[in-house]
């Protein structure tokens, strides 16, 4: 049995698609080691959308380089959206990469694998469908807490700062009824969280089901007792589906809402289709219908020709949601984006680390003073494991924050109440009731 080692980088859609690649992959007879050096084949799924992962991607792949010399049969391969967007490069010589796949070519492995292992000869696979790809591949996994599931693939925003729609295609979502059916196998396995994933899932839509009949049909199932979603778009939020988070226990009271900017003329020039003030009249209408919802956010500075003024306004926004969390990003040039060919990137990098230094300063403040509201309540927590202190314990609240409690023995998958006591920047601290 030829032994596949598969590391993965960027985001939870990317760990769902490991999923599928080992799924196809196994029903094929190929089996999965942990350790590179016991591989024949090493698959890197990849990420496209910051330089930071490119760097990674390549460095790791320099650092392999030396088991492609000790053994000649070794396949290496590229697979996701770096593949999809740097073919050229990636299958360059110096590189030592033999397969490059694009994020819709994963059934396509076992034939690349056959060539490139019979004939020596590199292969590539990168056309993007306008179909749901992976319906009939249900991943195989044991049970677990949470499981990422993709219920829609691609995007139709076209931000000009973002590769996604170049790298996965247009956007296109699966069938409710074959999600569904997922769902039950996640139930079965004793999954008892699942996070629904897609570039946009509020523009969710198969037929007659939106979004939040996605939601409503997937919490009817049996076992599975929270649900969560990422990630949606400001532009297009539905009210349905806000009043379905209020009224239903079991959709979590979280949501990651991403700003990107705070300037009106920098979100359009970002193309992200809303204004500053349009963004705050929803994050005040999102707190109004769902009470004590946490919101989380990304945020990019230094975006082309932002000025310091307009970063304020970034600032600004901050101040008056105060979200619970924020990744936040340096904005860096993306190769096939609307923002590499129009705009000079021209913001200096000493003033880019300037603000996101801030930035990151602000948002630890708010984060802190948010956690802080919760001393004295009491949260069911789904416990995750064993927390960094082998005598505590740690799972996450509805809003998705670490809870860490004593070491009480609690199985990972069940729900304990803690009450809090003591707060951090990122943690929530207690005891159980």
């Amino acid at each position: 049995m030829k032994k596949v080692f598969i590391e993965t980088y960027g985001c939870q859609m990317n760990e769902y698609d490991t999923e599928i690649v080992k799924t196809i992959l196994q029903k094929q007879g190929y089996g999965f080691t942990d350790v590179p050096d016991d591989a024949q084949v090493i698959f890197l799924n990849t990420c496209s959308v910051r330089e930071n992962a490119h760097k990674k991607v390549h460095n790791r792949l320099a650092a392999l380089k030396h088991l492609k010399r000790k053994n000649n049969d070794l396949v290496m391969g590229v697979l996701g959206c770096m593949a999809q967007n740097l073919r050229k490069e990636l299958l360059d010589e110096k590189v030592g990469v033999d397969i490059v796949a694009g994020p819709d070519a994963y059934k396509k492995l076992p034939e690349m694998l056959a060539k490139v292992e019979g004939t020596g000869e590199k292969d590539f696979y990168l056309t993007l469908s306008e179909f749901e790809t992976y319906s009939d591949v249900f991943p195989t996994r044991e049970g677990g807490v949470n499981a990422w599931l993709a219920v829609m693939r691609g995007c139709d925003n076209f931000c000009t700062f973002c590769v996604v729609p170049y790298t996965r295609g247009r956007e296109r979502s699966r069938d409710p009824l074959n999600i569904v059916e997922e769902v039950k196998k996640l139930a079965d396995k004793g999954f008892k969280q699942i996070t629904l994933l897609g570039q946009n899932v509020n523009s969710y839509q198969y037929e007659k089901y939106d979004f939040a009949d996605l939601i409503e049909m997937s919490a009817k199932v049996d076992g599975i007792e929270r649900i969560r979603f990422t990630s949606p778009h400001p532009k297009d939020f539905p009210e349905k589906l806000l009043y379905l988070m209020a009224e239903n226990e079991k959709v979590c009271k979280q949501i990651h809402l991403p700003l990107q900017a705070g300037n009106s003329r920098v979100l359009d020039m970002m193309n992200r289709t809303y204004t500053k003030e349009e963004f705050l009249k929803l994050a005040g209408h999102i707190r109004t219908i769902v009470l004590d919802i946490a919101l989380s956010t990304d945020i990019i500075v230094g975006f082309p020709t932002e000025t310091e003024e307009e970063f304020q306004d970034t600032l600004d926004v901050m101040k008056q949601v105060k979200f619970d969390s924020a990744f936040t990003f340096k904005y860096s040039e993306r190769k096939q984006t609307i923002a590499s060919r129009k705009f000079l990137d021209d913001v200096p990098e000493e003033e880019k680390a300037s603000r996101i230094t801030r930035t990151i300063e602000l948002q630890r403040k708010h984060s802190l003073e948010q956690n802080q509201k919760h001393l004295g309540e009491t949260f069911r927590v789904l416990v995750e494991g064993k927390s960094k202190k082998h005598d505590q314990q740690m799972g996450r609240n509805d809003g998705n924050k670490v809870v860490v409690f004593p070491n009480i023995g609690a199985e990972v998958g069940s729900f304990v109440d803690v009450k809090i006591n003591t707060v951090s920047t990122n943690t929530l601290i207690g005891n159980t009731e």
